[in-house]
């Protein structure tokens, strides 16, 4: 947390300008919790802001081999199973997402954090195993919400014998 801080100094005092720095989005979705980063808040809330306004993914030039990404959330396909939602129209069920679209954050390659978000600023971030290894503690939000869901979960059909 405190490296994420650091580099965080590193992208300088910030100016006036319609577009949010892509590096410093990465820094603070890289981060457990980017909502306890006060410089991060504003940033994420406004690259929400963006995305949903149909503006692209910020781009950072000293990134290396780390990117950042925005996917629209389609459920039940692209949308984490407790946030999909059935919706009952006539003939048929129908799915929705609590989310609108889903950034990814690959780190050195390797997937590192999904971060689940809508219009307004809410959002849930999935950490990968990876990043729950090298950051030793992350916000568990979804973790929980999932266990949450399982848990209500109808048990499983007994096979059926022939």
């Amino acid at each position: 947390m405190v490296a994420v801080v650091g580099a965080l100094g590193l992208c300088g005092t910030p100016t006036p300008a319609l577009a949010v720095d892509g590096c410093k989005v990465l820094l603070c979705l890289a981060a457990p919790n980017w909502r306890n980063v006060p410089e991060c808040v504003p940033t994420i809330h406004q690259l929400m802001h963006d995305l949903r306004r149909g503006r692209p993914f910020p781009v950072c030039q000293m990134s290396g081999n780390s990117t950042g990404m925005n996917d629209w959330a389609l459920a039940p396909a692209f949308c984490p199973p407790q946030y999909t939602r059935q919706v009952f129209m006539v003939n048929t069920i129908g799915y929705s997402c609590d989310y609108d679209g889903a950034i990814t954050t690959v780190i050195n390659g390797a997937l590192f954090t999904r971060t689940w978000w809508r219009d307004g600023g809410d959002s849930v971030t999935e950490f990968s195993a990876a990043a729950k290894a090298q950051l030793g503690q992350w916000d568990p939000k979804f973790d929980n919400d999932y266990a949450a869901w399982l848990a209500v979960q109808p048990p499983p059909a007994p096979p059926s014998v022939p």
